[in-house]
């Protein structure tokens, strides 16, 4: 048995999560690529899938195994490519997984330039905000916001940090005018947003001289989808708290406007996380790279923080 064949066919299988997807992307017959993954576990002495009829897991021998699959591969090929003294070029199929309202914002109108300046890497994202599985679910790497918790088995690279801004549309502010303080809230219609985590609404955090200020404010309608949020404050009815990247668009053709503009937002952390191997996938560092240069230019402009009496 070729065990390092064994093992590239078993990460194809991994990644495709099935033996037909691996077969496809091989460009093998699918018995041969059940051949060479039963043979890999007997030569083991462990199981490293579970099949059933409509799926495909990694065992926790499998994880393991694939982790350190993935390091000798990469090993490998750095080493095939300092001996022909050429740079390992991103190739192949890259998965991300991000929230939608990110891509739309953010990545999506960037990426064709990324795509053409790797023109045999592949990309597919997967959208949501949900906790993932890089292993189990065939992902290279995630984007998410926030502090990321420590592990053993992912590294967080931060590409980027935003803030919460606090926004409404002309027609609301012409209507019940601005808030003018924390306190004053409370006299205002905000819209909620419910996380699609937890199922509850977010409470408005704030930076303040004494230390963060949480405020939690109810308001009669409530939604748990970004562009629906937005499109609520666009209709005026009520404030709402988004990213500030995703409020600039609005803030610059003025269908929103920024209020408390000096009640800053705690800034928030982007990172990209991927497994822990000894050696970064040539793919995933050309995209933390790309991102992490992307994110250094989204800033909130002036435009937008208009006074009320310019309404």
């Amino acid at each position: 048995m070729d065990r390092i064949r064994s093992m590239q066919i078993f990460s194809r299988v991994v990644e495709a999560g099935s033996f037909a997807g691996a077969a496809r992307t091989l460009s093998i017959p699918r018995s041969t690529v059940s051949r060479s993954v039963q043979d890999l576990e007997r030569a083991l002495g462990v199981s490293l899938l579970q099949r059933t009829t409509r799926s495909l897991r990694l065992t926790s021998n499998g994880s393991f195994y694939y982790e350190h699959c993935q390091q000798v591969l990469l090993e490998i090929e750095s080493v095939e490519a300092a001996l022909s003294n050429t740079a390992i070029q991103p190739r192949g199929r890259l998965r991300v997984d991000m929230t939608s309202s990110f891509a739309r914002a953010v990545v999506l109108p960037a990426i064709n330039g990324f795509l053409d300046r790797y023109p045999d890497l592949e990309i597919v994202l997967t959208l949501g905000d949900r906790p993932v599985d890089l292993i189990q679910e065939g992902l290279d790497c995630v984007v998410r916001s926030g502090t990321p918790q420590s592990s053993a088995l992912l590294v967080a690279r931060s590409i980027g940090s935003f803030e919460w801004i606090t926004c409404a549309s002309p027609t609301y502010l012409k209507h019940h005018g601005a808030p003018l303080s924390l306190d004053d809230l409370a006299n205002h219609q905000v819209v909620e947003f419910h996380s699609g985590r937890t199922g509850r609404a977010m409470d408005w955090r704030f930076s303040a001289a004494e230390g963060e200020q949480t405020i939690s404010l109810r308001g009669r309608l409530a939604v748990n989808d970004t562009d629906a949020y937005i499109s609520c404050a666009l209709e005026g009815l009520g404030l709402i708290r988004i990213a500030n990247f995703l409020a600039t668009p609005y803030l610059q053709d003025g269908s929103l406007i920024r209020v408390l503009p000096e009640q800053r937002g705690p800034e928030v952390p982007l990172s990209v996380l991927y497994p822990r191997n000894r050696h970064l996938s040539p793919s995933v560092r050309a995209f933390v790279d790309w991102m992490a240069g992307l994110l250094s230019g989204v800033t909130l402009p002036a435009a937008g923080t208009a006074p009320i009496s310019d309404i």
